[in-house]
């Protein structure tokens, strides 16, 4: 049988895959297919995901998400860790997010996964899973939300608890002014103090520290900007009488031009032109 659109045959993977049959439940007639290989890459180039360990996935559906994927490939052996990405690629080993207000991502549409295995074996025996049938996703004891339960779950976990987002907001500014403190204290150590090549660190807390704007101050300078902005606005304004002075003091000193030069020709006729 010929999967439609592809050319190959419903199973078949590409060369260097394994072709796995999933379904999402005993109900569902056609399975669904990843396709796994052994995650090679060059030495050190990809930190989070060692060779010889981690099992690639492709093809892997939006509702099968890291627990399902780890249930799923736990018969293997023991699962180190799932990552899922939208589009390979080398990875790094990154921080678990401690925020779940400002952490979210809502996944949509197929993506890839990284499944490490504590052992190299567990790679070779998830590549021979293709030989048993299909591998449920959702089952009695690990069900998957779907449909109206998984939208209601997703509103429900939209809808922000007031004291949890203000607790996790204070500890972030009690983090950051401790940081910022630290830092602070470190520049004032450093204040003066030449480096190996003899370089003297100079900060804006140098010798001549800004000094803070005082109330009068700041009002002195909103008046002037408030003023600047007003004649901006008024030149802006009045831009169309400018033109129309500018035309209006050209056309007099036509005019005065041509009555001197009518003046001079009169006097010129009269023979009373002394010009010394």
């Amino acid at each position: 049988k010929m999967a439609a659109g592809t050319g190959r045959a419903e199973g078949a993977a590409p060369p260097g895959y394994t072709a796995l049959a999933v379904k999402f439940g005993e109900r569902q007639r056609s399975p669904h297919w990843l396709l796994v290989k052994e995650h090679h890459v060059r030495e050190g180039a990809d930190t989070a995901h060692p060779p010889r360990r981690t099992l690639f996935v492709l093809n892997v559906p939006p509702y099968c998400g890291p627990d399902s994927l780890s249930r799923l490939f736990s018969r293997c052996g023991r699962v180190q860790s799932v990552d899922i990405c939208d589009k390979p690629g080398p990875g790094e080993k990154k921080e678990k997010p401690t925020s779940k207000f400002f952490d979210r991502k809502t996944v949509t549409g197929f993506q890839v996964a990284y499944v490490v295995f504590r052992k190299p074996a567990g790679v070779q025996a998830a590549k021979a899973l293709s030989q048993e049938g299909p591998l449920l996703i959702s089952t009695e004891n690990h069900p998957v939300k779907t449909g109206i339960s998984k939208w209601i779950a997703s509103y429900e976990a939209s809808i922000v608890n007031p004291k949890e987002l203000k607790a996790e907001v204070d500890a972030y500014m009690q983090d950051y002014d401790k940081k910022m403190a630290e830092e602070e204290a470190k520049a004032a150590e450093e204040e003066g103090v030449p480096d190996e090549e003899g370089w003297v660190k100079v900060t804006r807390k140098g010798r001549k520290p800004g000094l803070p704007r005082t109330e009068a101050a700041n009002l002195r300078v909103l008046e002037k900007e408030k003023q600047k902005r007003a004649r901006k606005e008024l030149l802006n304004f009045y831009a169309w009488q400018h033109r129309e002075t500018k035309r209006e003091h050209i056309a007099q000193l036509r005019k005065k031009f041509e009555e001197d030069k009518q003046r001079i020709a009169l006097m010129r006729a009269q023979r009373k032109f002394r010009p010394y």
